[in-house]
């Protein structure tokens, strides 16, 4: 069957657009030959900082003729009616429907609707000039006297549609005035020449003469590969950056990686530093070396093959990166030179949002939060204070305002410099964190403090201000806040009840729901744990773990079971009577063993629960309710519920609330599936 090729052949399409923009175009073209009836068997996308690329295989020639019988309105509906169903079905008057039969609705019209197919060529030729004026970017623009928008200034479009076995043909369109054909382009520097090509397989072997791997990921692999080889010859190992191997594959056509060197002297420097520095100005990766310790190295990427082998390139790099570094040193020396706190006052003048004050108000309320949560984590409260204090100190240093993904940390190496506690120092790092499911958790009592104190006055605040999550939309992170306070209590297993808000304890619920889900806790039984008014995140943890662990008895499902049929009964009963069961069993009304026995036991496990609980060993409450198992199996094969004797009955019922209720200590056994 026939395959498309197609590529748009474009100025440097930024690293960061590229994978997205790869796939959005299969999606687009894949989704129109569905649309279009075309079925294909296959699709792959391709990219380069030059290109977008698609091989679509398996692409029938002809779309298949359709017929659709569209049933219409009834004969002597109103003439709006019919209008509707005409434009519908594609008819110019209503003699061209059939009148058909009902018995039960009477007759009424059918459209007998039959479409003949169309080659695959005259659809293409339609379809695809339609995407790429459509084709959506993050940023686009447009040059020249042209209209279209599109994220660098296209140069070819090659579009071809054949078999092995024929040669294909041009599906012939224009984009703005850019007419579609064969040709492409290899390398900018290597291999400029034009490349006429036919169909995807030759396509690939052209370019790769033409020095241009078209496969991100294969360049991806050429990159770590010879890094790593490169870096191994010289005992070092590379620094693993997943983010700049992306960024660095979509900036290059032809990999060659090189290793260049700078003064040791600015080892001196954190290494966070000369990381940072190194990645944000020249896309390379640094190194460590046998011990583990930065080394003074990087590992250049270059899109070409130097006739001086790459001699030039690196000296370029080695320049350009000590003149940074440099440039590093002056922020870091003057930074040490002014305590943090001398800091404060310049963040009066920034703002930390228009209705919740600048970032020095902000910081008055970080610290009144971390001293009056430090005793409920066992942080010292002096030290909470300091800490919070200095926490957003380094916002207005040289080197976070040069780095801002440096914060906290270069706080850290200064309050250390400067005579601050190890405990403050690294309050005021880890108060961020953590910043994502992969993030460490604080877990030093006045990092605790700090890091609580930030997150929970950012949610607060932005309550307060009516600013919160809406679907998708979550500008100021705060999902990302909350999941952080569920962490870190659930990571330090620390008893902090949220005094919050009943809005905002329910997002706490939903974020909580989600972590518990993602831990691969059934979600019926977080639901059936949480309350409204549940506002201790270690509890409901524990709770749902130790409910887990006895519904996976074979003594909790039996427990569930009998749950499920005591509830039935009583629901069923207070329906019909119109009235509740919820009063005292009566001993002397309690006539068979089995009920007797079921009463004490009820009465027992209700004790040992509310006193487990009282101490906040869930697993133990949990598991008291496993002794209700036998007597609830027995109750039900030997006991009749609805005894004649109304007396009887009616303690029976109050027996089994009673049983329910004992449950609903522990969780709302009613949520549960199969409950």
């Amino acid at each position: 069957m026939p395959e498309l090729l197609l590529e748009l052949f474009s100025e440097e399409i930024p690293a960061r657009f590229q994978r997205r923009a790869a796939e959005d175009l299969k999606k687009a073209v894949t989704d129109a030959l569905v649309e279009a009836g075309l079925l294909y068997e296959g699709a792959r996308a391709y990219v380069t900082p030059r290109r977008l690329a698609l091989t679509v295989t398996g692409v029938p020639a002809r779309s298949p003729d359709t017929h659709e019988e569209r049933k219409g309105p009834k004969v002597g509906a109103p003439q709006q009616a019919i209008d509707g169903f005409l434009r519908a079905a594609g008819l110019s008057s209503i003699d061209e429907a059939k009148i058909e039969s009902d018995a039960k609705k009477g007759d009424f019209y059918v459209a007998h609707v039959h479409r003949p197919g169309a080659d695959a060529e005259s659809l293409l030729s339609a379809i695809l000039p339609r995407i790429v004026a459509g084709f959506s970017w993050a940023k686009s623009m447009r040059w020249g006297s042209g209209s279209m928008n599109w994220v660098r200034p296209l140069r070819a479009i090659t579009a071809t549609f054949g078999t092995e076995n024929d040669e294909p043909v041009v599906i012939a369109f224009a984009a703005d005035g850019l007419a579609s054909g064969q040709t492409t382009y290899g390398h900018r520097f290597l291999a400029p020449e034009p490349i006429r090509v036919k169909r995807f397989d030759d396509y690939v072997t052209a370019l790769e003469r033409a020095s241009v791997v078209l496969d991100l990921d294969r360049r991806k692999d050429i990159i770590q590969t010879d890094a790593d080889n490169l870096a191994f010859a010289q005992g070092l190992k590379i620094i693993e950056d997943a983010g700049l191997l992306e960024e660095v594959a979509g900036l290059v056509e032809w990999p060659v990686v090189m290793m260049g060197s700078f003064d040791p002297k600015f080892l001196e420097l954190p290494e966070e530093v000369i990381i940072a520095t190194i990645r944000a100005n020249q896309k390379c990766f640094c190194l460590r070396d046998g011990s583990g310790r930065l080394a003074p190295n990087f590992i250049i990427t270059a899109n070409t093959v130097a006739a001086d082998g790459g001699a030039t390139i690196v000296a370029g790099n080695e320049r350009v990166i000590r003149a940074r570094l440099s440039d590093a040193m002056f922020f870091y020396n003057h930074d040490l030179a002014t305590p943090l706190a001398d800091g404060l006052p310049k963040l009066k003048e920034t703002v930390f949002h228009a209705r919740l004050g600048s970032q020095f108000e902000r910081v008055e309320r970080l610290v009144k939060l971390a001293g009056e949560i430090a005793p409920l984590v066992g942080a010292d409260v002096e030290e909470a204070k300091r800490a919070a204090s200095l926490a957003k100190a380094d916002l207005v240093t040289g080197m976070v305002g040069e780095f801002p993904e440096l914060q906290g940390l270069m706080g850290r190496y200064y309050a250390l410099a400067q005579g601050e506690s190890p405990a403050v120092a690294n309050a005021v790092r880890d108060h961020y964190k953590p910043l994502g499911p992969t993030d460490y958790v604080p877990s030093e009592p006045v990092a605790i403090a700090v890091a609580l104190a930030d997150k929970l006055d950012l949610l607060t605040g932005f309550w307060a201000i009516d600013e919160k999550p809406t679907g998708s939309r979550d500008p100021f992170a705060l999902r990302r806040a909350a999941l952080g306070v569920i962490r870190i209590v659930t990571d330090n297993a620390l008893r902090f009840p949220l005094k919050v808000e009943k809005d905002l304890l329910a997002f706490f619920h939903d974020r909580l729901k989600v972590s518990l889900r993602d831990a691969g806790a059934r979600h019926d039984l977080v639901d059936a744990v949480i309350s409204p008014d549940s506002n201790d995140i270690l509890e409901i943890t524990q709770r749902v773990e130790a409910l887990s662990r006895l519904l996976a008895t074979e003594d909790g499902a039996n427990l569930l079971a009998g749950y499920r049929r005591a509830v039935n009964i009583v629901v069923a009963e207070e329906k019909k009577d119109g009235r509740t069961y919820a009063g005292a069993v009566e001993t002397a009304a309690l006539r068979q063993p089995e009920e007797v026995v079921l009463a004490d036991a009820a009465h027992a496990a209700a004790e040992t629960v509310s006193d487990n609980l009282a101490q906040d060993d869930y697993a133990a409450a949990v598991a008291a309710l496993s002794a209700l198992r036998t007597p609830v199996d027995n109750f039900f094969d030997k006991v009749l519920v609805n005894d004649p004797d109304a007396e009887v009955r009616v303690n029976r019922l109050n027996l089994l609330a009673r049983l329910r209720d004992t449950m609903h200590l522990v969780a709302d056994f009613g949520k549960i599936a199969g409950a």
